[in-house]
């Protein structure tokens, strides 16, 4: 259920390199938005004072400012083009802007929520966007362009998919066709990376495993921890998807007990990347944890959790992200500050055989954890969530990846199987 104490493994050192300037996540640049405009954004500047406020001028008009490095408004504004632009000032006396050109129709246009504009993301790309129609008979179908070729169309005014595209710079364009032979588009400009992948993560060596027991959910070994049993049996082949699957199994006799499974995949201690030199680790901003899990009985599955974790320069950084699929269906996000679960609103229904899960999160250059978004047998949540970190006082410093299954009311035996379990990180 709740996760309250981790066994933390922290970095030494890191100086995360300080920059100036403004990351505008909404709304995209050449866009054709709806009269209702959400600005979001986020500064950064090298003043040791950091970002005193951010704001927005529409037509060289101040619109709206807010106070820190974080900006989030929607501002109402009548069909037309607009010439905006999202500024930030800091304790320095400097500014920085990004300039924006944005077509507002009363009637039509199509809303991107990913992948972000500016954002850097990894093969294959999450996208999913929705559409608006001034046409009574609506939007008769979507479709992505990369590089002026259309790589993808579906029916409706709806888009959620996965689209390999090429390395690098990137501007995909989304589009609508309605069913009055009118059309609109919204122009999304990113960097798309193969990144780097540690693959077959279920079948290597390394696994730490624990019990978690209510209502503190400390964890513990197998000796101290009676009311909650649990294994972990690798190289499976027989239904698997890879020929190397591994199985998890939970049981005792206390409710709601949980199984922590836990593997150091980078850094000081590791089997697969032990990065000694320290020349891995501080660099890295993004990482997509993608596994595919197999559900025996979705009636008995409380919750299943997928996490990543990151300690660096006395930071520890949690990035969890938990189906609580019997206790609310939908994804939950871990807030390192509060130590507490949080539930979003993206739904998350687990189904009884294999399951494909995948998330998305990143490394802001404060070390704050920024969730990107989860994907769900193929449908992806924009999630958009940023927390702060914690601090560590020790010294070390690597990269976990957690598994984890929660027990339900009656603590009946579950097991259930991960495959093709990798972790991508640039």
């Amino acid at each position: 259920m709740k996760i309250v104490a981790r066994i933390f493994l922290v970095l030494t050192v890191l100086t995360a390199p300080a920059f100036a300037g403004i990351t505008v996540t909404s709304p995209a640049n050449g866009s054709t938005v709806g009269t209702n405009v959400p600005f979001a954004a986020t500064g950064s500047t090298t003043c040791a004072a950091g970002v005193a406020s951010m704001g927005v001028y529409v037509n060289n008009i101040l619109k709206y400012t807010e106070d820190g490095a974080k900006l989030g408004v929607t501002i109402v504004l009548p069909a037309g083009t607009y010439s905006a632009a999202v500024q930030q000032w800091d304790y320095c006396g400097s500014t920085a802007s990004v300039p924006l050109t944005i077509t507002v129709s009363s009637g039509a246009g199509v809303s991107v929520s990913s992948p972000a504009n500016g954002a850097t993301v990894a093969n294959p790309v999450s996208f999913v966007a929705s559409a608006t129609s001034s046409c009574a008979k609506g939007v008769a179908s979507m479709g992505v362009y990369e590089s002026g070729k259309l790589i993808y169309s579906v029916g409706g005014s709806a888009i959620n998919t996965q689209l390999s595209v090429g390395t690098g710079a990137q501007q995909a364009v989304v589009q609508e066709w309605d069913n009055c032979g009118g059309s609109t588009a919204t122009a999304v400009n990113f960097t798309a990376t193969s990144g780097n992948v540690i693959s077959q993560i279920q079948g290597a060596a390394g696994w730490n495993q624990w019990g978690e027991l209510p209502p503190a959910y400390d964890i513990c070994s197998s000796d101290p921890c009676g009311g909650v049993n649990w294994t972990m049996t690798q190289h499976l082949s027989t239904n698997s998807l890879s020929g190397d699957m591994a199985e998890f199994n939970l049981g005792g006799t206390t409710p709601y007990s949980d199984a922590l499974f836990s593997n150091p995949v980078m850094g000081q201690g590791s089997t697969i990347l032990p990065d000694t030199a320290h020349t891995v680790v501080p660099n890295i901003h993004n990482f997509t944890y993608n596994a595919y899990v197999y559900v025996t009985n979705v009636a008995i599955t409380q919750a299943l959790e997928f996490d990543v974790n990151m300690y660096l320069d006395g930071a520890g950084m949690e990035w969890g992200t938990m189906c609580n699929h019997l206790a609310g269906g939908v994804w939950d996000y871990w807030n390192n500050v509060d130590a507490q679960w949080v539930p979003t609103s993206a739904p998350c229904n687990l189904v009884n055989g294999w399951n494909q899960v995948t998330v998305q999160v990143q490394r802001e250059s404060n070390n704050d954890l920024l969730y990107q978004s989860v994907t769900l047998n193929g449908v992806t949540y924009a999630l958009n969530i940023t927390v702060a970190p914690f601090a560590i006082p020790s010294s070390w410093y690597g990269v976990t990846v957690n598994y984890q299954m929660d027990g339900d009311y009656s603590q009946a035996e579950n097991t259930t199987y991960l495959d093709k379990f990798s972790l991508t990180y640039w």
